[in-house]
């Protein structure tokens, strides 16, 4: 299953809700976690207040809020120390569901004439086996994506989670554009090949309308089981 994704610039505010259809939600916990780190509980809710956990508080910049079968959480004034996979996960009596959005944050805009570095960030199942990341550019004026780099099959860019129980791990593939031209423009994706499956993210788009368009948003992918 493919888990959400916002990508921010430095200084937004976001906002994240877990919602749930079923009305005996007993407990639901909001979670964080960066790539190769473990999992951090910020706020757990049994009832309509919210506790913190590991020092989330502190910074006033995330604010959970519970109602009767949902959990917001908001991060107010991004810093991209906040770029991670957030997890919500709910009880209902013995059973327990996940739901996962991961956040990018971005520093400053890129220019026209700069550099970037699309990232494309996936979180599978240790025993899933090799996969393969394509990324594919479909520019202005073209019927179809066509395929500009491939990492085949390979996992020396992936990390087990420093759980030692936890069957999860993160990859991590890169895409370095340097000196962005006009001839760069178009829509990025990046697409994983494992277990026969195929899945593509939401795109990047690169579009230069004035003389210093930036890069939108390199966006991440988690995928989880």
């Amino acid at each position: 299953k493919a888990a959400l994704e916002e990508v921010i610039q430095s200084g937004e505010n976001i906002s994240i809700t877990c919602a749930s259809s079923n009305s005996y939600v007993t407990a639901i916990a909001w979670f964080k976690q960066t790539p190769g780190e473990k999992a951090l509980l910020i706020a757990s809710a049994l009832d309509s207040t919210p506790q913190y956990h590991n020092d989330f508080d502190k910074s006033g910049r995330f604010i959970a809020a519970r109602e009767q079968s949902s959990f917001t959480l908001n991060i107010s004034n991004a810093e991209p120390s906040d770029s991670a996979t957030y997890y919500c996960s709910v009880m209902y009596y013995t059973e327990v569901a996940l739901l996962g959005c991961t956040v990018l944050v971005l520093k400053d805009p890129v220019e026209l004439g700069g550099d970037t570095t699309l990232q494309c960030s996936i979180l599978t199942d240790v025993s899933a086996g090799e996969h393969s990341v394509y990324w594919f550019r479909h520019g202005s004026g073209e019927s179809h994506p066509r395929i500009i780099y491939t990492h085949g099959n390979r996992s020396d860019e992936c990390e087990k989670s420093s759980e030692t129980d936890s069957p999860t791990q993160s990859c991590v593939y890169k895409l370095p554009k340097r000196i962005l031209s006009l001839s760069d423009a178009g829509t990025y994706y990046c697409a994983v090949l494992m277990c026969g499956e195929i899945i593509f993210g939401n795109g990047t788009k690169l579009d230069f309308e004035g003389k210093n368009r930036y890069f939108q948003s390199p966006k991440t992918k988690t995928i989880y089981k």
